[in-house]
């Protein structure tokens, strides 16, 4: 579980998580194309944190190419995180 302590406690532009899941609604659903997409939770500068996904399923282009995840349901799908840390979402 993903707290404020365990954000603080990484190093700024640490791949914390990553994993991949189904582009479809039994996953992320960003396109529907029912592609497996890879994905990185990111910790940022100020112990803030986002998640990007892409086809590619190479971890440090994710990072730096993917696409945001905006959505909370998705978010929270991905990295479990208390109501604290997900408050420090970049969104």
């Amino acid at each position: 579980m993903l707290t404020i302590k365990k954000l603080k406690e990484m190093k700024p532009d640490t791949i914390f998580d990553k994993g991949t899941t189904i582009d479809s609604p039994e996953g992320i659903n960003i396109t529907n194309s029912g592609k497996m997409l890879g994905w990185v939770a990111v910790r940022g500068g100020i112990h803030d944190w986002a998640i990007y996904c892409s086809i590619n399923p190479d971890p440090e282009w994710i990072k730096r190419m993917g696409d945001k995840i905006h959505y909370e349901n998705h978010i929270r799908k991905l990295v479990k995180c208390d109501n604290e840390a997900f408050g420090m979402y970049r969104h």
